[in-house]
């Protein structure tokens, strides 16, 4: 919610009631963008949530729940009519698919998100790889976000990211990690768990 915040702030926002639509998929970025739903909540957006394949797992489970204690709405559908999504809402969140994904499953069952997706005019914001790309190569047939929000540290599709802001969210990985990885995390101003790159 931070990086949206950012490059989103309430008062820009081209439509009076500040609604978010944040679409999940059914594995680990979905449970992020659940997460990310809440947090918009209490930062005074309005998200919305489509979450049409819901995972088994409990923790995931718990997610869907507290959201639903927040009164966050869930969608029954995707609207296939690109014009409804960009007259209600003033960004999406993908949460579709993430670096856990197999460059495949944007032909699958989410194949109809993403060309949804792909034709929306309002900003997209994507956390850790865009949906529809490949975590290395990146990817021209995925969807095209205005804000990337890297998880940990920028994957290496991130090289082709064209968007207008790129955040990582990443302040908490632990110094034997990034020792492991040869990362080289940037510095995080004050108390901020998000940098600008």
């Amino acid at each position: 919610p931070a990086p949206l915040a950012q490059a989103f702030p309430l008062p820009s926002l081209p439509r009076k009631q500040p609604t978010v639509l944040v679409v999940c998929g059914p594995a680990q970025n979905g449970a992020i963008g659940l997460v990310c739903a809440r947090h918009l909540r209490i930062f005074d957006y309005e998200p919305t949530i489509f979450y049409p394949k819901r995972s088994p797992d409990p923790l995931y489970r718990d997610f869907t729940t507290q959201c639903e204690k927040m009164d966050i709405p869930f969608l029954s559908y995707l609207p296939t009519e690109v014009q409804l999504i960009n007259d209600a809402y003033n960004a999406v969140v993908d949460a579709v698919l993430g670096a856990e994904a197999e460059l495949g499953e944007g032909r699958g069952p989410c194949a109809g998100i993403l060309a949804t997706l792909k034709h929306i005019r309002i900003p997209i914001v994507s956390l850790d790889v865009p949906s529809g790309w490949d975590v290395e190569a990146g990817s021209s047939s995925g969807i095209s976000p205005d804000v990337l929000v890297s998880l940990t540290a920028p994957k290496q599709c991130a090289r082709r990211f064209l968007g207008r802001q790129h955040f990582v969210a990443g302040r908490f990985v632990p110094y034997d990690m990034q020792k492991k990885f040869e990362l080289n995390p940037p510095e995080y101003p004050g108390t901020e768990c998000v940098v600008a790159l």
